[in-house]
């Protein structure tokens, strides 16, 4: 609990925060809406070519680095959300402990990556349906589905956190169902145990060496991001300075289980040279790692099975990415940094025109995947794709900042509700290692003789970043904060 000591901040009301949202998400549903958000396709889907890239060894040591760098960057959250859970989150805490061009920057990149990635699922989801409906038009299924993820966050932040409760339920029971039907086979209890075959075949544990596993450490990195998103739900949650330190220490092993526990059972059940593990990186679910072990694990109609879950998936991650995208944007509007219009809140505290606004942005973005080669909509998610790691690399900024502050004004660290293990190292190491992963993503390019255009295409999203902070700087004139004198109070 916060500390009553003189000076420390106030707990906020337990029916509303100091913007108006109502603070209605319970404890069980930050821990889910932050597994739900990291568990996806990414893990069902394209996990099988990371082991077919790297082998086995090579995708569960990067599974398990990255894991290590999201577990420090949600401890820097952690601490952070519980001392101050307001809407917009990193976005209000880059703006307090940086400077307001820095809080604006890294709004804004943030509300993008998810408004686009609504889009991105709504894609998604037509091309799932076609699986089992593939004469009808994908717009069908894409209007279809934005209808439900409008009307689910139209209604109230609780009705967000218990669809989002649900889909994740579903997400964790078929990844809980696989792990254990995979052990039981590892072990012999169905079938005939594999043993250690597939970690000896070829040039496995480690296929491609060091390259392998930089190359794979992008693809774990996008696969966990959707962690961040107890942040941006902060501003609504019940007591959040009991329920988030709650959820910060137990999403991380979790997720962490599941993902490395995937990636072993994937590892010793199919070798890495299984051509259908490279072919899972496409959409196909037929050759999904998880299609491929429940068939032989016996379970009756598996693709069908897994091609639900991926659709639960997908609605998961629009659902979520509609929400936070909402709320980052209505926080920017409380700051000044977009139009006072988006702040009107609905009989049920939803932001309704923030989330207008960006159910707009999700058609616009889908519209354009329709539009001639599809150019525009992949030119959207390329500004998009470093977003994530940009605003994990700005939440351990802002942390550092935030311990700034406390000790340039002689705060204790007993007020704390939630305190970040390893710090200053911790984030020290998550903030460079986000570095490193953006600056590797010229590695693979570089390598196989790209044109200079096709090496710098993909850090589009960098330049974008810094245009939108300098620019308010510019602008505005905006100095950076002031340790001594930043507010520390709850709104």
């Amino acid at each position: 609990m916060s500390s009553t000591q003189p000076g420390a901040p106030t707990a906020p009301d337990a029916a509303t925060s100091g913007e108006g949202l109502r603070r209605s998400l319970a404890s069980r549903h930050l821990t889910m809406i932050a597994i739900g958000g990291a568990i996806g396709t990414g893990l069902f889907v394209a996990s099988g070519a990371t082991i077919s890239q790297a082998g086995p060894g090579g995708a569960l040591l990067a599974y398990a680095l990255v894991g290590v760098m999201v577990w420090l960057i949600m401890q820097s959250l952690g601490e952070m959300a519980a001392y101050l859970p307001v809407a917009g989150s990193f976005g209000e805490y880059g703006s307090r402990f940086v400077s307001p061009s820095f809080g604006f920057a890294i709004g804004w990149n943030y509300w993008f990556n998810w408004a686009i990635t609504v889009a991105a699922e709504l894609v998604a989801a037509a091309l799932v349906m076609k699986y089992w409906f593939p004469d009808t038009p994908s717009i069908v299924w894409s209007a279809l589905f934005l209808l439900v993820l409008f009307v689910i966050n139209a209604l109230s932040a609780r009705a967000y956190g218990e669809s989002e409760f649900w889909f994740a339920t579903i997400k964790v029971v078929a990844v809980v169902v696989f792990l254990v039907l995979g052990v039981a086979m590892i072990a012999g209890i169905i079938g005939t145990s594999p043993g250690t075959a597939s970690w000896t075949t070829g040039d496995a544990p480690f296929v491609d060496g060091p390259k392998g596993v930089l190359l794979v450490l992008l693809v774990a990195g996008y696969s966990f991001q959707g962690t961040e998103l107890i942040g941006t739900a902060a501003g609504e949650a019940e007591d959040p300075g009991r329920t988030i330190p709650r959820a910060i220490r137990t999403i991380f092993w979790r997720i962490l289980l599941f993902y490395v526990g995937a990636i072993a059972v994937i590892g010793f059940l199919i070798p890495y040279t299984n051509p259908n593990l490279l072919s899972s990186s496409e959409t196909d679910i037929a050759v999904s790692p998880f299609t491929l072990v429940f068939d032989k694990a016996g379970v009756l109609g598996a693709a069908s099975v897994m091609n639900a879950v991926i659709l639960t998936s997908v609605l998961s991650a629009g659902t979520s990415g509609l929400y936070s995208s909402t709320r980052m944007l209505f926080a920017l509007a409380e700051r000044g940094h977009a139009p006072a219009f988006l702040m009107r809140l609905s009989r049920h505290q939803v932001p309704m025109n923030a989330l207008i606004a960006t159910t707009l942005v999700g058609i616009a973005g889908f519209i354009t995947s329709l539009v001639g080669d599809g150019a525009a909509y992949q030119f959207l998610l390329t500004i998009s794709a470093l977003a994530g790691f940009i605003t994990w690399a700005g939440i351990s900024w802002c942390h550092w900042r935030f311990r700034a502050v406390f000790k340039a004004q002689g705060r204790s660290l007993d007020e704390l509700p939630y305190r970040a293990r390893f710090f200053p190292a911790g984030a020290i190491v998550a903030l460079v290692a986000c570095v490193a992963i953006i600056i590797g993503q010229a590695y693979e390019p570089l390598s196989e003789g790209a044109s200079v255009g096709e090496v710098l295409l993909p850090f589009i999203g960098v330049p974008v970043f810094f245009g939108l902070w300098w620019g308010h700087k510019l602008v505005t004139r905006a100095p950076a904060v002031d340790l001594a004198t930043v507010d520390l109070g709850r709104d």
